[in-house]
């Protein structure tokens, strides 16, 4: 028994000797010391190290260099005492002084809240001459961005006993240079003009201040090089000098053109799976045309694209280049490894937080089993897009689980949905007017906690104005029980005074509701049919007005059925830039359906966009209506007539003037037949502004019979599209080019404010 209390014995001296060395070399404290404006818990928070742990150098240094990259200190010393308590650790620390004031000295063109925001240093923070230089940096290149390019900068530090800097920039500006003159040497393939349009630089002139700006002409030594390759002058080199005088810098750009190189033989190489002739509809590079890397890289993208669409979204396209010393062309061979086709094993949404799965998913046109088809992803991205529930709509694919499966990756980013808009403003047809409408584009009457995410569209609003008021509430649901049907209803009130100006010679006011349902058929054809009840009172008919508008007199109600029939492949249908929309409508009124009223009436719709250069868009519409009574109804009701002239058809005409004419009061009658037509180029200044050259052509005749017997009235003119945070405006100046009742008339402009771009 003695002998197993030895080891025991001697296990617990080696335990006390151990805690004694421990405790030796234990931290029993941390002190912080030369600290006034940074407290003691703020810097403990930044270092590992803490009371009762042992003592490490290595964790030591690391605190040090975590306090210095805080920024506070311009010193930090970590000093180790041993106590026979144990070891006590001292950071003694001297921080940077603080800023307590900065001015500026000689700033005659540039505000101090200017040069402020551009050095980012305020009082309150630590400095020193670092910050300082680097601040000293950023207001020299925010000078020379302003074309101050000699300004001169020095800066005056203060440091008070109490720590406390105050910092003075001294700011000799100088005068802003300008260029006079723009030399280019050596460019004998390509003109003077076209080169000068590649840069930014400008010379001084009435229109351009010219302002000198060494970083703007170096970009344009890379401009006028990547110009080059462009046309083909792949080992281009383009050199830059300048000289100065009073007056301001001449530029001198001097251009070794090098040799152009043109496309020799072409080959493709690899494929199986696509015709040859396939591949080279999509190719732009042809034999003899001009060679450049761009182009080379253009054509493997839409090659590459070619593929992606067939599903070998793992197909490689590799170009290989030789230059032929004999023929002097470059020989190009793209070789293609197609590799498997790829299958879509499932789809994954993201991004939607209000937005229903079910929403996004039925409007995708790839589903899980299917080869991966480009055209059917860039035909979903639109279908959502039309939506206007996204910012943003991107797919992306994910590997599966087997080698030719992927997952598709639908990544929205949402917008609002919901609005609250009003505001007032002047319209040519409407005069003053003012509006207010609640929307939900993303409505769900199941959702009580937001009432949004099903996809369907609520609104309710009206629109006030001196000549014309409108009351209206309208619901569609696109999908009916999760089918391909779409719901619409709404009713409205509306009222139109007597106003010689919008062409109406009697006060109008109308009550009605509809209710319609419409199907989609392969993505670009729509039909469906609208009932709608309405009920129209004429009155205020002046006495010396015509008996056609006093035949008219009282209520009549009207019982209607509208068809249509629809073909849409526009690429967006909110602001389109390519496709077109074929419309159709026909509506029968009375009859079998009852009313006051029996009549037909058909209207005919084309619309066609191209897209442009920059953005921009040529438009043509075309518009054609016919209406014939039948039954106890001799006539037309005036107020269901066609009309043309103003904002709305032939622009720079009066409004509802082009139409035969009461022959005693010159009053407008309407017709029953019409044709419209307008050519329009929308062009982007800026984001939020697009001017518009347009020409209109239009005419209504009294019968169905009577269509195109005589000439149709026409106009040009100008307009603008100004988006604001009301809504959009659109002001059109037209100008009529055809006499109306003998007399022609100057220019008109239109005005309107709508709550869609």
């Amino acid at each position: 028994m003695l002998e197993m209390k030895k080891p025991l014995a001697l296990l617990l001296l080696l335990f006390l000797i151990y805690q004694g060395v421990y405790a030796a070399d234990s931290i029993s404290r941390i002190d912080i010391k030369g600290n006034k404006v940074v407290s003691s818990a703020a810097i403990i928070s930044k270092i590992k190290v803490r009371a009762g742990q042992p003592y490490n150098d290595n964790v030591i240094n690391e605190d040090i260099k975590n306090l210095n990259s805080s920024g506070f200190f311009e010193n930090i010393e970590a000093i180790k005492k041993d106590t026979s308590g144990g070891i006590i650790v001292v950071f003694k620390v001297k921080e940077k002084p603080v800023l307590k004031k900065i001015t500026f000295e000689g700033n005659k063109h540039l505000r101090k809240k200017t040069i402020e925001d551009a050095i980012d240093m305020k009082p309150g923070s630590f400095i020193d001459e670092y910050r300082l230089k680097e601040a000293k940096s950023k207001a020299r290149d925010l000078y020379n961005k302003k074309g101050f390019s000699q300004a001169k900068i020095v800066y005056d530090l203060k440091v008070s006993d109490n720590n406390e800097a105050e910092v003075k920039f001294i700011i000799e500006e100088n005068k802003v240079i300008k260029v006079r003159k723009i030399s280019i040497v050596g460019n004998k393939n390509i003109h003077y003009k076209a080169i000068v349009k590649v840069i930014k630089t400008r010379w001084a002139w009435l229109f351009n201040a010219g302002i000198f700006k060494e970083d703007v002409l170096k970009d344009d030594i890379k401009r006028i090089g990547d110009f080059y390759r462009l046309k083909g002058f792949g080992d281009v080199k383009v050199e830059t000098a300048t000289t100065q005088d009073k007056k301001g810098v001449y530029v001198t750009f001097t251009i070794e053109e090098g040799m152009r190189y043109y496309v020799g033989e072409i080959k493709v190489e690899g494929y199986q799976n696509l015709a040859l002739s396939e591949i080279k509809s999509v190719m732009e590079l042809k034999p003899g045309s001009i060679y450049s890397d761009y182009a080379s890289y253009t054509d493997i993208n839409k090659i590459r694209e070619l593929y992606m669409d067939k599903g070998y979204i793992f197909s490689k396209i590799i170009p290989d280049t030789y230059f032929d010393l004999n023929t002097k062309r470059m020989n190009l061979t793209f070789k293609i490894s197609e590799n498997d086709l790829a299958y879509i094993e499932k789809i994954t949404i993201k991004g939607n937080t209000r937005t229903k799965d079910k929403v996004i998913r039925r409007e995708l046109r790839i589903y899980p089993g299917n080869r991966y088809d480009g055209k059917k992803i860039k035909k979903s991205k639109e279908r959502l897009d039309n939506l206007g529930y996204f910012e943003e709509v991107r797919f992306d694919t994910q590997p599966g689980t087997a080698n030719d499966q992927v997952n598709l990756v639908t990544d929205v980013k949402e917008t609002k949905t919901g609005s609250l808009s009003f505001g007032g403003g002047y319209s040519s047809i409407d005069k003053l007017m003012g509006f207010v409408e609640v929307r939900q584009n993303n409505f769900d009457y199941k959702n009580f906690s937001t009432f949004s995410g099903a996809g369907q569209s609520i609104s309710l609003g009206a629109n006030l104005g001196s000549v014309s008021s409108n009351y209206n509430f309208n619901f569609v649901n696109p999908y009916i029980y999760d089918s391909p049907y779409t719901l619409g209803m709404g009713v409205y009130r509306s009222t139109h005074k007597m106003s010689e100006d919008t062409g109406y010679a009697y006060a109008e006011e109308d009550l009605g509701a509809s209710i319609g349902i419409s199907r989609e058929f392969k993505d670009t054809w729509r039909a469906g049919v609208n009932y709608k009840p309405e009920n129209v009172k004429i009155s205020d008919v002046a006495d010396e007005a015509s008996q056609a508008f006093k035949d008219e007199m009282g209520s009549a109600t009207a019982q209607s059925l509208e068809f249509i029939l629809a073909y849409d492949c526009r690429d967006n249908v909110i602001v389109p830039t390519s496709g077109m929309l074929f419309s159709n409508s026909f509506q029968l009124t009375g009859g079998i359906l009852g009313g006051d009223r029996n009549f037909i009436k058909y209207y005919s719709g084309f619309n066609k966009y191209f897209p442009m250069i920059n953005k921009s868009v040529l438009e043509y519409r075309l518009g054609a209506g016919f209406s014939q009574p039948f039954s106890s109804t001799e006539k037309v009701p005036i107020f269901y007539r066609f009309f043309a002239g103003g904002a709305s058809s032939v622009r720079g005409y009066e409004e509802r003037i082009l139409c035969p004419h009461d022959l005693s009061t010159d009053e407008p009658l309407g017709g029953d037949s019409i044709f419209l037509a307008t050519a329009e180029y929308t062009y982007p200044l800026v984001d939020f502004v697009k001017v518009a050259v347009f020409f209109d052509a239009g005419n209504v005749w009294e019968l169905k019979k009577d269509f195109f017997s005589s000439g149709l009235k026409k106009s040009y003119g100008l307009g603008l599209r100004i988006k604001t945070p009301i809504g959009p405006i659109s002001l059109d100046y037209g100008i009529p080019l055809d006499k109306v009742n003998g007399e022609k008339k100057s220019g008109r402009l239109n005005f309107n404010v709508s709550r869609g771009f």
